[in-house]
């Protein structure tokens, strides 16, 4: 007896699901591939600290990978990610590094490149998203830091959700890190102000939060908790309006941070409180912003290492964030695509802080001066091409005075 067209048959029919699963998951993966040249500067003066290293400065050139998968089809999808990093060192030297570009040997030298490849396995039910692997959280708890070559990750569980219209809920575990300028995983750690806390190590960062939109997106309120375990627990609560009036649209930002040590209370008792609020006015290319921000409590604002924050006035070099620091800034950006000249945007900055606690018999005061020049290329075999230049100024009585001069060229490949 002849098998062939039964054997075909069942063939045919198990292989239905199947085609039309790796039709969902393939057909709507994306893949792209940015490369980023970058160079970073840093001069110290008046030193403070156990360092005297008296300049940061390197050159590298970094590439990074993000695919996605679809899902495949049904009431449950599955799927899967997978981010793909690459680091080169261009120019460095055992005086000039740690500047979070490259990994630094015992030896005191840079890595001459370091690479890292993780998945992340996906499931999707509704608008609901279970994520298991390696994750970018971008949390008011844990804001994502993606200001070196290469972007930072954790390992863990995430769990977002978007049932109800308007509002996300996100709630997440997570185990260990990927530093912006390591390839393998670490334990987690706390910064206090600008301070790294490197005598305690924490298991595991958890979070639960969520934002909700409404008034046709203008508005949105967040309520958030995270918890570095035996180490800090956090909440945030924030607002945000956006406003049009005329030909102006002005804008609000407010938040506030409350903190306290956690379990074995591994750096001691922690008491912080931060206030921070920013107003904006924007018409035509000009957008004007005014800041202020203060910290309560007897600790500095307590974060996990080497994170930035939503905070108001978190800047590029200094936080304005030690204990009992007050801080205000004033901003201008100007969008040129206003003169005709799309892709080309600037930025200064000031911010000046005072009232720090410095333990020391003295007030601390510091102050930033920050200039943006931002260009994406429009047109021609460069176009998408990204140009960035910064240049940031940062005086302290308490801490280190820093000159800092940043190039970025950015550029990425949409694959497919």
């Amino acid at each position: 007896m002849n098998h062939t067209p039964c054997v075909m048959l069942g063939i045919s029919l198990l292989s239905q699901p199947l085609l039309a699963a790796e039709h969902g998951f393939f057909e709507d993966a994306k893949a792209s591939l940015a490369a980023r040249n970058y160079y970073f500067s840093r001069d110290f003066s008046d030193i403070v600290g156990a360092s005297q290293q008296s300049k940061a400065e390197e050159w590298a050139q970094g590439f990074i990978l993000d695919f996605k998968s679809g899902y495949t089809p049904g009431p449950v999808g599955f799927g899967v990610d997978a981010l793909g990093l690459l680091g080169i060192r261009l120019d460095s030297s055992p005086d000039r590094v740690n500047t979070g570009l490259l990994p630094v040997h015992g030896d005191g030298r840079a890595a001459s490149e370091y690479s890292r490849l993780a998945p992340t396995l996906k499931m999707r039910l509704s608008n609901t998203e279970l994520r298991v692997g390696e994750l970018q959280p971008n949390l008011p708890v844990l804001t994502f830091s993606d200001i070196r070559l290469l972007p930072p990750s954790y390992q863990g569980v995430s769990l977002s959700s978007s049932e109800i219209d308007g509002l996300t809920v996100q709630a997440g575990h997570l185990n260990a890190t990927h530093l912006r300028n390591e390839a393998g995983d670490e334990k987690m750690m706390a910064m206090l102000g600008h301070v790294p806390q490197r005598q305690a190590t924490s298991d595991a960062f958890d979070y639960l939060g969520g934002d909700y939109a409404f008034n046709g997106g203008q508005t949105s309120a967040s309520l958030w908790y995270g918890q570095l375990q035996d180490i800090y627990r956090q909440g945030f609560v924030g607002f945000k309006h956006s406003q049009p009036l005329g030909a102006w649209v002005l804008g609000a930002n407010l938040g506030y941070f409350t903190a306290r040590e956690e379990g074995d209370a591994l750096l001691g008792r922690i008491d912080n409180q931060a206030l921070f609020s920013m107003f904006s006015a924007r018409r035509g290319g000009h957008t004007l912003y005014a800041g202020y921000q203060a910290m309560y409590g007897d600790s500095p604002f307590p974060r996990v290492f080497a994170n930035i924050t939503p905070l108001g006035n978190e800047v590029p070099t200094y936080e304005f964030a030690y204990t009992d620091e007050r801080s205000y800034q004033v901003r201008y950006d100007y969008n040129f695509v206003a003169l005709g000249m799309p892709g080309l945007t600037a930025s200064v900055r000031y911010i000046s802080g005072d009232n720090v606690t410095t333990g020391q018999g003295f007030e601390g005061k510091d102050r930033e001066r920050d200039l943006d020049l931002t260009y994406a290329v429009q047109s021609g075999v460069l176009k998408g091409l990204g140009i960035r230049l910064r240049n940031a100024m940062a005086r302290s009585n308490y801490r280190s005075d820093i000159d800092e001069n940043r190039l970025i060229l950015s550029y990425t490949w949409q694959l497919f």
